[in-house]
């Protein structure tokens, strides 16, 4: 899914830009923070600073860390570190990818409402995505093949979910690739049979509800201090130090409106 937000939209838009240009951001990646929170933080910005414009690609965390390779965006949206082969390709190119964290995001493994499930095991959780389990009674639900939702390859929340999740290993081969959380959440939703995960700023979505995990519930504590099993950082990626209208932004994001903003999207603020 492509989310482009242009706020004062210019005569001509010039996609390839190796810095911020007088008053324009460039900002691609990662859905998670593309589809919702960075919107909303870059309209607090221009009521501030009306100059500013903004384009806004949310298509994958993949997609945020290649632009900032190939100086193609100001800032990359990403749920997930960089590869060691993005740090490569980098340094090939004499880029240099610096992050900061600007928000705690907390995965939630979601189900059809009508699920008579509560809780998983982290090893139900894995047996189910790996597709070593296939049919809801092996779990403790109603009889019937189970629907796999995850997010599609180029996004950070699809390799996360292998790290934190499926041990690393491949995905069951019968799970439909989503291009966004909402997406996820909508075919959940739809499904009785249906699962999926999906980011915390998604999980009151219709049709849904979200499953404890050997017993703990996901919340701003249990992401905060990591005891949820699957918590993570989500950041911005700069060529190096942000500088310019990147940092601006960026110490926007960090400060306490915009981590206000990060907190009533449903992520938990960094500080």
């Amino acid at each position: 899914m492509k989310i482009t937000q242009l706020l004062t939209l210019p005569s001509v838009l010039v996609l390839a830009v190796s810095t911020a240009s007088a008053g324009k951001l460039v900002i691609k990646g990662s859905d998670t923070l593309g589809a919702k929170l960075v919107p909303q933080l870059a309209e607090a910005y221009k009521a501030k600073n009306p100059d500013t414009s903004f384009e806004i690609a949310a298509e994958g965390s993949t997609t945020g860390l290649t632009a900032i390779i190939d100086g193609t965006a100001d800032i990359g949206m990403s749920s997930r570190h960089a590869k060691p082969t993005e740090e490569s390709a980098a340094q090939a190119k004499g880029t240099k990818l610096t992050p900061v964290i600007v928000a705690y995001d907390g995965l939630a493994v979601i189900v059809n409402e009508k699920s008579p499930l509560t809780n998983l095991t982290k090893k139900q959780v894995e047996q189910i995505f790996t597709g070593d389990v296939t049919d809801w009674s092996a779990v403790g639900g109603k009889a019937g093949k189970i629907s796999i939702y995850t997010r599609n390859t180029s996004s950070g929340t699809y390799s996360d979910w292998k790290e934190l999740a499926m041990k690393k290993r491949d995905y069951a081969p019968s799970s439909q690739k989503m291009a966004g959380h909402e997406q996820i959440a909508a075919e959940v939703g739809k499904n009785p049979h249906g699962i999926g995960y999906v980011g915390l700023a998604y999980i009151k979505a219709a049709g849904i509800k979200v499953l404890k995990i050997e017993g703990a519930e996901l919340s701003d504590d249990t992401v905060r201090n990591k005891t949820w099993a699957y918590a993570r950082p989500t950041f911005y990626y700069t060529n190096g130090e942000p500088a310019g209208e990147a940092k601006k932004f960026t110490d926007f994001t960090l400060s306490e409106e915009g981590q206000g903003i990060a907190r009533k999207v449903g992520f938990v603020p960094v500080k």
